[in-house]
């Protein structure tokens, strides 16, 4: 990290409810800031402060046609990998039972966006390693997977899922039609190093080494392997957004303990240098490393009335570390210092002298060339029929093309409004700007419209299928019967009677409204075009 060439600073505080700062932030609000380029309220994922959803680099990117990834020594859905595909008012809400509880009026079955990890699902990172899959154990409570566990929505919507290095290496490719989803740990990766906790007094003890943690996972799931296999699987012609975060330093920091985050150091250090690698091969390659907050800890050169603990070197000396922020058995506090952004490749010169954790989510998005006006991104879909002429009850296939910034889509017919009003609108996942939907002609001829909505954007496109006696188009083959229109995914279900039945899965239509908008508390690239 340290051969990073160029070098600033920058604040990291945060809002309160009525609008003033609050310089001790924490990791929901300043990961989101970066996320978003807005400033946020503590404990909360990109939304401002009216509680509006704010879009991430990692949505602006995707929508921009690039891939994807996002990368964690945590749970998934914790603050900082969580503020990249999330919008959401607590950040504790993982799964659909603590957003059941916590975050009620967001739930799926009260018609939000459901929790962090079903956000997560819905929005298809190409890439995503971590921990926290415990929460994937739980089942949804509404929508087209409802009564099913979220690994088994994962693998109907085509996800690759895998659990350990072996699963991992086996992984050859990740895309749109079959993302990578790495779950290693229930909750977050055990730490690399380990050592004994700071101890009022500690720093008179003899000096002590730190060790390697025995519970260390294999070294093919260490935060620089994961990095070299995101990369591997994220390098592509037209670019890609790449948020690494080594999470413990953070959270070994809150427990006193110096060998554990120092060794979390080292992983990270080791993470920043497979992308500074790759950025020297691949020049239009931004990285950029950064924290989200400053912490506690600092080295004093004698023992401290607080707690403190008395390290051995490399080089065979002896270091204090301090902590003075919570009594012992206490989560040691954040602080309100500046913190480093450093940075090499194009951009990087906007990470010098004193900068706001905001104007990274600008330098990232210049750098990436984004076009962050989400709905313009879907303005020139269309949409089509495969037959404009059917008979009565024939199927139709209806599909859209090049609705980039949008994730799923929903499908609606005049003829069936009165019972499409009472009931859920079919939704399907939108895979490369690209849906499809299979209806069903109703018996009563004329011409019916047929809408599809984009979910994200709201852009709405109609096309009309007239029902004939005598079509002068051959109606379509059935899907079931091998033909076209066939969906991946296991979307299927019941449509709504009376009209164009629609097959597809019900859920409720969620209109999110997204504004302008990405990183992680460890560090990143970007290919210009690009970035990690």
């Amino acid at each position: 990290m340290d051969a990073l060439p160029l070098t600033g600073s920058y604040t990291t505080y945060s809002l309160r409810e009525d609008g003033t700062a609050n310089y001790a932030s924490e990791s929901a609000s300043t990961a989101s800031a970066w996320s978003t380029g807005t400033k946020g309220i503590n404990g909360q994922l990109s939304i401002d402060i009216n509680g509006v959803a704010q879009a991430t680099l990692l949505e602006l990117a995707k929508a921009n046609g690039m891939r994807t990834g996002d990368v964690s020594t945590a749970e998934i859905q914790d603050a900082t990998p969580g503020a990249q595909i999330s919008h959401i008012s607590q950040r504790g809400c993982y799964g659909p039972d603590k957003t059941s509880a916590n975050c009620a009026s967001e739930a799926l079955e009260n018609g939000g966006l459901g929790s962090i990890s079903e956000q997560l699902l819905n929005l298809r990172p190409d890439v995503t390693l971590g921990g926290g899959s415990a929460s994937f154990t739980q089942t949804a409570k509404a929508g087209p997977w409802e009564g099913a566990t979220l690994f088994e929505q994962a693998a109907d919507r085509g996800y690759q899922v895998v659990d350990d290095a072996e699963g991992l290496a086996g992984v050859t490719a990740a895309d749109q039609n079959a993302p990578l989803l790495g779950l290693f740990t229930p909750g977050n990766f055990p730490v690399r190093w380990q050592g004994p906790e700071a101890t009022v007094g500690g720093g008179d003890a003899a000096p002590t080494a730190c060790t390697e943690n025995p519970e260390r996972l294999d070294t093919g799931l260490s935060l620089g392997s994961l990095t070299q296999k995101a990369i591997e699987l994220l390098d592509n012609d037209n670019g890609f957004f790449l948020q690494v975060e080594g999470a413990s330093i953070d959270k070994q920091n809150h427990a006193a303990n110096a060998c554990a985050q120092i060794g979390e150091t080292v992983d990270l250090d080791e993470a920043t240098q497979v992308a500074l690698a790759y950025a020297q091969q691949n020049q239009d390659t931004l990285v950029v490393v950064t924290a989200d907050h400053a912490h506690t800890s600092q080295i004093v050169g004698s023992t401290p009335p607080g707690l403190s603990v008395n390290l051995q070197t490399v080089e065979g000396g002896s270091m204090i570390v301090s902590y003075g922020t919570a009594e012992a058995g206490g989560s040691q506090q954040h602080t309100g210092s500046q913190v480093r952004v450093a940075g090499y490749g194009p951009g990087a010169a906007n990470l010098l002298g004193l900068t706001d954790q905001t104007d990274l989510f600008f330098t990232s998005a210049g750098a990436l060339e984004l076009n962050r006006d989400l709905k313009s991104l879907s303005a020139d879909a269309t949409i089509s029929a495969s037959a404009a002429e059917v008979a009565p009850g024939a199927t139709v296939t209806v599909s859209v093309d090049g609705l980039d910034a949008d994730w799923q889509a929903s499908v609606a017919s005049d003829a069936a409004a009165a019972k499409l009003a009472a009931a859920s609108s079919p939704q399907r996942d939108v895979l490369s700007g690209r849906a499809e939907f299979t209806v069903t002609a109703p018996t009563e001829v004329g011409t019916h419209s047929v809408t599809v909505t984009g979910a994200q954007t709201g852009v709405v496109l109609t096309t009309d299928i007239t029902v004939t006696e005598t079509p002068t188009t051959p109606a379509p083959t059935d899907p079931a019967d091998g033909g076209a229109g066939a969906l991946p995914g296991g979307q299927g279900g019941a449509g709504a009677g009376g009209g164009l039945a629609i097959t597809g899965a019900a859920v409720p239509y969620v209109l999110l409204a997204i504004a302008v908008a990405m990183i992680a508390v460890g560090g990143y690239t970007i290919h210009r075009r690009r970035m990690i």
